[in-house]
């Protein structure tokens, strides 16, 4: 059988991400969600979206695209601001700074990944669709958010199901 082939390319593919994580981190003191923000913003016009924007470009939970948003800000690689005619809506805008960050840094994995995916027929991409949704099933992972970071919370609830 070959699952043992199944589950090395599987962790070949997470040891990669995990590579290019740190890589990017360590270089460029932000993580890939924080670099995918600012590739976001680059693309919208007057590159500034909104905060509901960014969290359903990159599917992440409110509150985890917030912290990403706050420590962007806090590097002064994005900025808030409001909205012309609504002070009560905010901008999140990339900064000359963010934008050199993002001119620095490297075709990320994503990128990549990407441009292969739309080489591909779209009998290929459902296919291949279906079998990631078949593989996240069969690891239980299709509830799984996919922020960046475990959250204690999320740990302790994680511990108390294994538990029972």
């Amino acid at each position: 059988m070959k699952y043992i082939e199944i589950l090395v390319k599987l962790r070949k593919i997470i040891r990669s991400i995990n590579l290019e994580s740190k890589k990017i981190e360590k270089e460029f003191g932000i993580s890939i969600p924080q670099l995918l923000v600012l590739q976001f913003l680059s693309e919208q016009e007057d590159y500034r979206a909104s905060s509901k924007e960014i969290k359903l470009y990159i599917n992440l939970n409110a509150s985890t695209v917030s912290g990403i948003i706050s420590r962007l800000e806090s590097k002064g690689l994005v900025a808030k601001l409001p909205k012309p005619n609504d002070k009560r809506t905010t901008y999140i805008t990339l900064t000359a700074k963010g934008a050199d960050v993002l001119h620095r840094s490297p075709t990320t994995l994503q990128q990549k990944t990407t441009e292969k995916l739309q080489k591909l027929t779209q009998e290929q991409i459902n296919e291949l669709d279906r079998n990631i949704e078949l593989l996240a099933s069969i690891m239980d992972a299709e509830n799984i958010d996919a922020a960046p970071l475990i959250t204690i919370k999320e740990m302790t609830s994680e511990n108390n199901k294994s538990s029972k």
